[in-house]
């Protein structure tokens, strides 16, 4: 087997991968050991991502560095605990963070993030903003804002911000961020929700890191609520790409995770939370 270069555990996610005692809540969280650097993406919803890290022999104080995908609450709704329990650290996220997002699925309601960002800072958030590419640790990237430039790629149409008092449908999400890994056999992709297009990060990734290869992907697409000609194109485009490693969650939703892993076969793994994967698999 290769030398290992990337382990990832998914500390929260929607479904649960085992019995142990792993909670799961509508959200997502990842821990990331990569280049000798310990990254939490995300937080999840509710801060189940301690109890489960407990669990799975993880020890959060050994986090180094927190990235933020967006600022929903599924996202960072477990912000608080986890600052609460490792204290000060660089918490990286788009400028964006904090914009006023909202859904319209039922009624409207705000989506966002549910804590001020004078509270997380008090708990021993050190923000650092990020608008542009940034490379975190050698290899490592922070996506900055993502073009759009796919045609077939649309943004959810349910979702809406409030901009100066005004109403921005569909939702911009200028904040929508991912993690771009360059590993010695491709770019590995951590997603959030991918609002960006999950064809526009890829590519985004191609050309900002100078490696075509694209080894992995693990995270949440958002083709749950895409249609049908979106879910299509996206899928016809995954099986370009020569995956070694596709583990979409989340708001993939249910059938499209069913449908992608009739399609991968054993490139595709389940990402529950309680999972985790040492990269290269064998």
């Amino acid at each position: 087997m290769k030398d290992a270069f990337l382990k990832l555990a998914v500390l929260s996610e929607n479904t649960v991968g085992n019995s142990r005692g792993i909670v799961g809540e509508w959200g997502l969280s990842i821990f990331i050991e990569v280049n000798g650097m310990k990254i939490l993406f995300d937080t999840g919803e509710r801060g189940n991502l301690l109890s489960n890290s407990d669990i799975m022999g993880i020890d959060l104080k050994t986090v180094e560095s927190l990235v933020l995908s967006h600022g929903h609450y599924d996202h960072t709704g477990g912000l608080r605990y986890f600052l609460q329990y490792r204290g000060k650290l660089p918490v990286y996220a788009h400028p964006d963070l904090f914009a006023y997002h909202c859904s319209s699925t039922e009624k409207p309601h705000y989506i966002g993030i549910p804590q001020s960002k004078e509270e997380l800072e008090d708990l021993g958030a050190e923000f650092v903003f990020v608008r542009e590419l940034l490379e975190i640790t050698p290899g490592v990237f922070i996506s900055g804002e993502v073009a759009r430039k796919t045609v077939f790629e649309k943004v959810d149409a349910a979702l809406f911000s409030i901009e100066n008092g005004r109403k921005v449908i569909p939702d911009p999400f200028h904040d929508d961020m991912s993690l771009y890994c360059v590993t010695p056999e491709g770019i590995f992709i951590v997603l959030g929700c991918a609002h960006a297009g999950l064809v526009n990060i890829v590519e985004h990734a191609r050309e900002v890191t100078g490696e075509s290869r694209v080894f992995g992907i693990i995270g949440g697409t958002h083709l749950g609520p895409a249609s049908v000609e979106q879910q299509e194109a996206t899928i016809n485009y995954l099986k370009e790409l020569d995956l070694q490693f596709l583990g979409a969650n989340h708001c993939t939703g249910l059938a499209v995770i069913s449908r992608l892993a009739s399609i991968f076969g054993p490139r595709f793994r389940f990402c529950p939370a309680g999972t985790s994967f040492t990269l290269p698999v064998e």
